[in-house]
C-alpha cells in the first residue's frame, strides 16, 4: 500500500536538502536525544530562528512552510520535542521546564548563543518558559496561539469552547474520525481529507501515546501555581483569528500580560494551524516581524 505521508516527507527531506538543511541527533545526556533540523553550514553569520511545534505534528512538518520560506535569510533551527519526530528520553519528567531546558542544552550543543524563537501552541508554551529561564539565550520571540502556561481556568474555558472534556480526548485521538475531529477545530476551512490519510495521522499521532497522555497531563497547572514572569524580551503575538482553542480574547488577555513589550497580529480567515492553513499570509507578516525584532 502506497502510503502518502511517507512519500510526503521524503519530498520534503529533499527539498529541504537541497536549500541547505540536514538533520542531527544531539545527545543531552545518555538516554536523551533530539533531533535537528539545522544548516548544514553553521558558520554564516545570519539571525538564528529556532521553530517549535505544537502538539500534533513533528517540528519539520510543522514548519515547512516557514523554513522554506526564511533559510535563505535565517539560520534556521527545528527541533523534534521529545516523544515527537526523533526526539526521546528515558528520564521520568513531563514538564514544560524540562522540555526548556533540554531544548537549550541542545541548542548550546549547536553552537547556538542567541537566537529569536517562533513557537506554535505546545512550542509557544515552551518558549515562554525557555525566554523565563534562559534570558541570555532568547533574545525575542514570536508565539503564536499559545498562552504563558495552561493554567485550569484557561485549559477548562478552551477545552468547553471545542467541546472535549480532556486535552488527551482531543489530541490524542484514537479513530481516522477522531483525528478528522481534531483537525476540524484546530482549522478554519480545511477541505476534507481522503479517509486514507486522517488514518496515517493518527498513526503518526499514535506513537509515543503513553508518553505524550503524561506530557498532557504534566501541562495543565493550579492557577494558584502562575505567577506572571517579566520577559526582557520583545514579544510579537501572531494569531489565527478564528482559533477556537486560544481564541482572540485570550490572546488580548495574554497581550495585557506580557506587557509593553507586546505586539499583537491577527490573521483573518485562518484557526489553530493558522502556519498551515495560510501560509503566504503568515510568512509574510512573520518577515516583517523579524526585520523588526532586527532593528529594535
Amino acid at each position: 500500500m502506497v502510503r502518502f505521508l511517507s512519500i510526503y516527507k521524503t519530498f520534503l527531506r529533499g527539498a529541504l536538502k537541497l536549500v541547505g538543511m540536514t538533520t542531527q541527533a544531539v545527545e543531552i545526556e545518555p538516554g536523551t536525544v533530539l533531533n535537528f533540523w539545522l544548516p548544514t553550514d553553521t558558520t554564516n553569520n545570519k539571525p538564528t530562528l529556532v521553530f517549535l511545534h505544537g502538539f500534533g505534528f513533528d517540528g519539520i512538518l510543522t514548519w515547512q512552510f516557514q523554513v522554506l520560506a526564511l533559510v535563505k535569510t535565517y539560520a534556521v533551527y527545528v527541533p523534534d520535542f521529545l516523544f515527537f519526530g526523533g526526539s526521546f528520553t528515558d528520564r521520568p519528567e513531563r514538564t514544560v521546564e524540562f522540555q526548556s531546558e533540554c531544548m537549550a542544552r541542545g541548542l548550546r550543543k549547536l553552537g547556538v548563543e542567541k537566537c529569536t524563537l517562533v513557537g506554535l501552541s505546545y512550542g509557544g508554551m515552551v518558549a515562554f518558559k525557555m525566554a523565563e529561564m534562559y534570558p541570555d539565550l532568547v533574545e525575542s520571540m514570536v508565539v503564536t496561539c499559545s498562552v504563558m502556561a495552561l493554567t485550569e481556568s484557561v485549559s477548562n474555558a478552551a477545552l468547553q469552547r471545542i467541546g472535549f472534556s480532556s486535552w488527551p480526548d482531543y489530541l490524542l485521538p484514537k479513530t481516522a474520525d477522531g483525528t478528522k475531529t481534531l483537525l476540524d477545530i484546530a482549522t478554519y476551512n480545511l477541505p476534507r481529507l481522503p479517509q486514507f490519510i486522517y488514518k496515517e495521522i493518527l498513526e503518526m499521532i499514535s506513537i509515543y501515546r503513553k508518553e505524550k497522555t503524561e506530557l498532557l497531563e504534566a501541562l495543565v497547572i493550579s492557577d494558584r501555581e502562575f505567577t506572571i514572569p517579566r520577559y526582557p524580551q520583545k514579544v510579537y503575538l501572531l494569531w489565527g483569528e478564528n482559533d477556537l482553542i486560544f481564541d482572540m480574547e485570550t490572546a488580548r488577555n495574554l497581550k495585557e500580560q506580557v506587557g509593553q513589550k507586546a505586539t499583537l497580529k491577527a490573521i483573518e480567515k485562518a484557526g489553530h494551524l493558522v502556519n498551515l492553513e495560510r501560509p503566504c499570509v503568515y510568512n509574510r507578516e512573520l518577515k516583517r516581524i523579524l526585520a523588526s525584532a532586527q532593528q529594535s
